[in-house]
Order: structure tokens, then C-alpha cells, then sequence
């Protein structure tokens, strides 16, 4: 997708796990998905874009990355892929992007279907943006970068695996 500005190889085939989302036919708005391919074809990770305002820009991104995905490796105070994604999308100029930084991380407990979560909410310099981030039990970090929303326990009860099967051509 043109929203994801990193250098690749050829697009992967599609992921080998499922994706968290929520279904795009529950959900209003425009989807669009992106994978990050390793230079041997692998996917290192899905990133999905949500349109909630009517073609105005994206509300949220939420990235699934494996164990082992680059995305995933950040300093201490750099914001996750998934804000620097959605930042870009909204055409925030570079040295903005770049200004923005992690200034603060609080673990949460949060139920979903019936399991118990432990969510990181990570506070980032640009006070729009709410991010949290969770470990699934395959080792897949989630991330959920919104813009100008809080991210609440209702958003939650919304995720669902979609299949891996949805990403590949």
C-alpha cells in the first residue's frame, strides 16, 4: 500500500498468522491493508489502516508484527511503527514525525472474549495520538495508534482474528 513508506522487496505472499482487526463489515469507514516483506518474501508484519472520517484521513492504524519483525525494534523514547505510520498518512511533514517521541508507558489489565489482557498504554509528545500495544499468545505484538480519539475498552470487544488467508493474492 502507499501508505507504508519502507524499502522492500517484492510484496510477501501474505502472513503466516492471523491478523487481530476489527472485521472491516462491522466497521464504517475505509480499510486499507499493507504487508512488510522481508528480502526473502516472508511477511514481517500487517498494518492496517481504518478511514473513520469520510475520506478526511485515517482515525487509526493497528499493526500485527511477528516476533522477529524490524518494526518492531525501537529505542526507548521512539514512538512505535504504527503512530509514525499514521502520522505520515496524515501527511504530518518528516520533521514532525520525527519529533514525536514515547514519554510515558503504564500496563493495564483489559478483558477480551473472556481472557484477560495486559495492555501497555504508551503516552507519546503529540497529545493527539493515544496508542496501546499488547502481546497475543502466538507472540504477535498488536498496536493500535489512533488519532485525535482516546482508545477505550470498547474497541476491544470490536478486535477478531481475521484469517491470514484475507492477505494473500
Amino acid at each position: 500500500m502507499s501508505f507504508l513508506r519502507r524499502r522492500s522487496a517484492a510484496t510477501p505472499a501474505g502472513p503466516d498468522f492471523d491478523v487481530l482487526a476489527m472485521d472491516p463489515g462491522d466497521w464504517p469507514g475505509v480499510l486499507g491493508a499493507g504487508l512488510l516483506p522481508a528480502e526473502d518474501g516472508t511477511c514481517q508484519g500487517v498494518i492496517l489502516r481504518y478511514d473513520l472520517f469520510g475520506g478526511r484521513g485515517p482515525a487509526m492504524v493497528i499493526g500485527n508484527l511477528p516476533p522477529g519483525s524490524p518494526a518492531r525494534e525501537t529505542e526507548e523514547d521512539e514512538a512505535p511503527f504504527e503512530v509514525t505510520q499514521l502520522l505520515q498518512a496524515l501527511e504530518m511533514d518528516d520533521a514532525s514525525v520525527d519529533a514525536v517521541t514515547v514519554t510515558g508507558t503504564e500496563d493495564v489489565p483489559v478483558m477480551h472474549d473472556g481472557n484477560l489482557l495486559i495492555v501497555r498504554r504508551v503516552t507519546c509528545s503529540e497529545d493527539r495520538v493515544s496508542c496501546v500495544q499488547f502481546d497475543r499468545s502466538d507472540g504477535v505484538l498488536v498496536t493500535i495508534a489512533s488519532w485525535d480519539r482516546p482508545i477505550t475498552e470498547d474497541l476491544y470487544r470490536l478486535l477478531k482474528p481475521l484469517p491470514a488467508e484475507l492477505f494473500r493474492r
